[in-house]
């Protein structure tokens, strides 16, 4: 994620512990929870309860863990205060989710996502697509600290360009994600990656060199996966490329000066201006970028030019070709069609504030402290602890920072340096976010993309590799760095 708030937030957070909890009852919400999920996704094609089933889910199980929380004297002011805490915590990443559906809507109509998929397509075979997209997002995405921008911002025009080739849109999903989360994860403009040596007790560019060891292996593996795909995908873009050129440039003035936007927009991020005005100026310039390039589009949109951009902004667009793919690409829903991402967004933080308020983060995070009776249980128990926060907290700051603080003396008693821990925090909490729908990070780059968790989830192989490899190097001993005499 994006937000230096949220991460200090998270790091100063106080963890809740219920002794009258046992693992038992922290585990009926969770149980409960999985299985309405599972048969919804399963039995119901996801509408169990219509449109919004999994945040009525995810609140009927925030209702589970309240009623365990009461019977356990957990009293309801303490559950509401900490789910005031977690959408306090979320206000800024949905405010950028709004400002990502405007961006979308308004780069559409501007002729800035055209012109990103008319260059792309250019430049850009099915052949080398996909290993090229890993590569360009890892480098955005460790330019600015952000697998969130990255995602908003090339990852969009190469989800653009790569429908346009043929290529499915869950494969080009799990290339993004892939090179974005390893950006994320190995820029020391990152949140995360500041915030896990924080938790662990090392600084952050040991922290970032001890990384290398397990992730430079992971993106290694992934980059030859999808080269292997490539070279094997059935694309029907080859043969329609000259057609889809045509078609775009009939429909849109395209233009090098386009990209100014887009350009601009990550400039502002390197700068490290906050990500609202980054993102805020990129609509901005968008809209008056659509004046100048693209009055007939706006004409055909609305009565006025303005009405079209604020249409553009807020609600659902769509710019009719003689193309059937085009069509499909060439619409955006606007800040409207952010609404069901952020709904589950809330609902997942009101699910894990409550069980955190009742002590079911700490009374489960403290069952896995407990059986990790080998070194190499110790790095399982971190990795399941991450994981399990990650799909129950719905959050990965949580994923971070209750494991980092409950494990952190296991480690040193063990005699292993802090960098151990941190660095599966970052392989097992930071990365694995992406896969949970209804996780903060599942639901932005499933919303943002335009690709279900679901399509990606296979292709992500970046992001389910990276706790596997760390578990890897634990069972094998490789690279597990102990404290010296005058560290412990």
């Amino acid at each position: 994620m994006s937000d230096q708030n949220t991460n200090e937030h998270r790091e100063n957070e106080h963890i809740v512990r219920n002794k009258e909890l046992s693992l038992f009852e922290a585990l009926i919400p969770v149980v409960l929870l999985m299985a309405m999920l599972a048969y919804n996704i399963f039995f119901a094609d996801g509408e169990w309860f219509g449109e919004y089933s999994n945040q009525i889910i995810l609140l009927i199980g925030g209702f589970f863990a309240a009623i365990v929380g009461f019977f356990n004297k957990t009293t309801f002011a303490t559950m509401v205060m900490e789910i005031y805490e977690n959408l306090k915590s979320v206000f800024v990443p949905i405010m950028i989710l709004f400002l990502v559906g405007a961006l979308a809507g308004t780069w559409l109509v501007s002729g800035i996502i055209p012109a990103m998929v008319y260059y792309g397509l250019k430049v850009l075979s099915p052949s080398i697509f996909l290993p090229a997209s890993i590569v360009i997002a890892a480098i955005i995405s460790i330019a600015t600290g952000s697998s969130w921008t990255t995602s908003a911002t090339v990852g969009i025009a190469l989800v653009g360009i790569g429908t346009a080739l043929g290529i499915p849109t869950g494969m080009i999903a799990g290339a993004v994600i892939s090179g974005a989360y390893f950006g994320d994860k190995m820029s020391p403009l990152s949140d995360t990656t500041n915030l896990a040596p924080a938790m662990a007790g090392t600084d952050l560019f040991t922290h970032i060199k001890y990384m290398l060891f397990t992730t430079g292996p992971t993106i290694l593996i992934t980059i030859i996966t999808f080269s292997i795909i490539s070279l094997n995908i059935d694309t029907t873009g080859n043969a329609d490329v000259t057609g889809l050129l045509n078609t775009i440039t009939q429909t849109f003035n395209i233009s090098p000066y386009l990209f100014i936007v887009p350009v601009a927009v990550i400039a502002l991020i390197l700068l490290k201006t906050k990500p609202l005005i980054a993102l805020g100026t990129g609509v901005v310039l968008a809209g008056i970028f659509a004046f100048i390039f693209q009055p007939d589009i706006l004409a055909s949109l609305a009565d006025s030019k303005l009405g079209a951009i604020i249409k553009a902004v807020l609600t659902d667009t769509a710019i009719i070709t003689d193309n059937e793919k085009l069509n499909e690409l060439f619409s955006s829903g606007g800040m409207n069609g952010m609404l069901w991402t952020i709904y589950l967004i809330c609902c997942a933080m009101v699910f894990g504030g409550i069980m955190d308020g009742i002590g079911g983060l700490s009374r489960i995070t403290q069952s896995l402290l407990s059986v990790a009776k080998s070194i190499f249980g110790l790095f399982s128990s971190t990795v399941l602890s991450c994981l399990g926060l990650n799909i129950i907290a719905s959050d990965q700051y949580l994923a971070l920072v209750i494991p980092g603080k409950m494990f952190k003396k296991a480690y040193q008693d063990r005699g292993l340096a802090p960098e151990n821990l941190s660095r599966t925090l970052e392989d097992s909490g930071t990365v694995t976010s992406v896969l949970i729908p209804w996780n903060t990070c599942g639901a932005y780059q499933s919303g943002v993309l335009g690709v279900s968790v679901s399509e990606y989830f296979a292709f992500a192989i970046f992001n389910w590799l990276s706790p596997i490899m760390t578990l890897i190097f634990a069972a094998f001993n490789i690279k597990i760095r102990q404290l010296t005499k005058n560290e412990s």
